[in-house]
């Protein structure tokens, strides 16, 4: 049986003056001329990979595609139409991606990580809702270094995130303290790994790890403004993101550690260094 979107090795059942056609007698696909390799015949298997021409009928290429049923790959952008976006996959036909399948505002020349499927119509397209291909992680544990791909963001409960851009993962909004964009590349750790296999990430290191470089952070901005830095760690949770990109909790450790260490010392109303 020919699989739309797959590549499989076909036999050769006909040839012709304009190709080959593989498969059997009853279920064929027409491999071009110009893709046939010289003195093959009847009989002969040929791996190919097969889909759709730009007159939607089933064709045959012996090119590998970037992308392949059910794979999640980062394509890009080529074009950007008005019934969605067109994506490089290595065909001669690129590939589209419906308007519906977009999470995002897509941009011509960026790339994103998408899935490919067959449509109501038989044809292969391009989704970025891709949670439901995305695996469950079976050798990753706590602490582990991760990098992926935001595919999704609910505005104050979580990010989604497809972790080595094929684990399910996702980042709860308590441990972002920045603008984060569909499609974003992030780096951070496993924070835990739940019962049934989904990831938990958080974008800071381990509390201790990330006192010391939060100290530093701090201390460098106190030198800048002249030794004082104008608030303590008492000020608005608001003031402390908008200086610092962090939580009001850890840069009340941070602050701690420097006290500790006799670098700064905390007035009524601002945190100054020790002389």
């Amino acid at each position: 049986m020919i699989e739309i979107g797959k590549t499989q090795c076909l036999n050769i059942v006909k040839v012709t003056d304009f190709g080959v056609y593989l498969g059997t007698e009853e279920d064929k696909v027409l491999l071009p001329k110009k893709q046939v390799p010289s003195d093959v015949e009847v009989g002969d298997a040929l791996t190919v990979f097969v889909y759709r021409d730009s007159s939607d009928r089933l064709i045959a290429t012996t090119k590998t595609p970037k992308i392949q049923l059910g794979e999640l790959r980062r394509l890009k952008v080529s074009q950007v139409t008005g019934i969605g976006a067109f994506l490089d996959w290595g065909l001669e036909k690129d590939l589209l991606m419906p308007y519906k399948e977009q999470t995002t505002h897509v941009s011509e020349g960026a790339e994103y990580l998408v899935a490919l499927y067959v449509d109501k119509s038989q044809r292969l397209a391009a989704t970025m809702r891709i949670n439901k291909y995305l695996e469950k992680s079976q050798n990753l544990v706590k602490d582990s270094a991760v990098t992926g791909t935001i595919i999704g963001i609910t505005p104050d409960y979580r990010a989604y995130v497809a972790v080595e851009d094929k684990y399910d993962a996702y980042i709860p909004m308590s441990e972002v303290f920045e603008e984060l964009r569909v499609g974003e590349v992030i780096h951070g750790r496993v924070s835990r790994v739940r019962e049934d296999g989904k990831l938990v990430i958080s974008l800071k290191q381990k509390a201790y790890i990330q006192m010391d470089e939060d100290s530093v952070q701090i201390y460098d901005a106190i030198v800048k403004k002249g030794g004082s830095l104008g608030f303590t760690d008492k000020a608005d949770p608001e003031i402390i993101k908008k200086h610092f990109n962090m939580s009001k909790n850890a840069f009340k450790r941070a602050v701690g550690r420097l006290l500790k260490e006799g670098k700064v010392v905390i007035t009524e109303d601002s945190i100054i260094l020790k002389k």
